[in-house]
């Protein structure tokens, strides 16, 4: 049985392996470096460690669990969030929020939940119609934007419908998605 703390974010909860006894880091490379002193501990996904505090204020719970992730893809990338800025939309319309260094990571855990076979989970995505919304900042402007990609070039209905919601019908290339599938629907 495995141990995370989870941590809630603006876009979604992730978790961190919780270690508490040396033991539970048997065949780790970090069991040369912790020692009993520094428990407990968070192992992050990089492999790096840091001192776990319950009084963390993004801290959320402990779970307990025999597989690998402990989160379901709507915890971990907020489905349909009100406060959608970056991520992904799937051609039915739906959001999943991530931030904008997360894409990659959340187009895996999509992926692993709706096409389990694949192994190139950002372009079987995007082949499979998905839109993926990134910071379009290039370093000089004054702020942050969302630029809207679709591999394919086409959208769907309630994919535009869901770009219209966003605010997002008057970004340049959105405006050239709709151009492009306005006889489809």
């Amino acid at each position: 049985m495995k141990k995370f703390a989870i941590y809630k974010g603006e876009t979604g909860f992730r978790y961190h392996r919780y270690i508490e006894r040396m033991d539970e880091l048997e065949g780790d490379r970090l069991s040369e470096i912790i020692t009993e002193d520094k428990l407990p501990v968070v192992i992050d996904d990089r492999g790096g460690y840091f001192r776990f505090d319950r009084n963390d204020y993004n801290f959320s719970e402990i779970i307990e669990t025999d597989k690998d992730c402990p989160l379901s893809l709507e915890k971990m990338y907020f489905r349909n969030d009100d406060k959608f800025k970056l991520g992904w939309i799937s051609p039915e319309g739906d959001t999943y929020s991530c931030d904008y260094t997360s894409h990659t990571k959340c187009a895996k855990v999509i992926a692993e939940k709706f096409f389990p076979e694949t192994s190139l989970p950002e372009r079987t995505l995007g082949k499979a119609g998905w839109l993926k919304v990134i910071d379009s900042w290039n370093g000089t402007q004054r702020e942050h934007g969302q630029f809207v990609y679709s591999l394919s070039g086409k959208i769907t209905k309630k994919q535009a419908d869901r770009l219209f919601d966003l605010g997002l019908y008057d970004n340049a290339e959105v405006r050239e998605l709709l151009k492009n599938c306005e006889n489809d629907w």
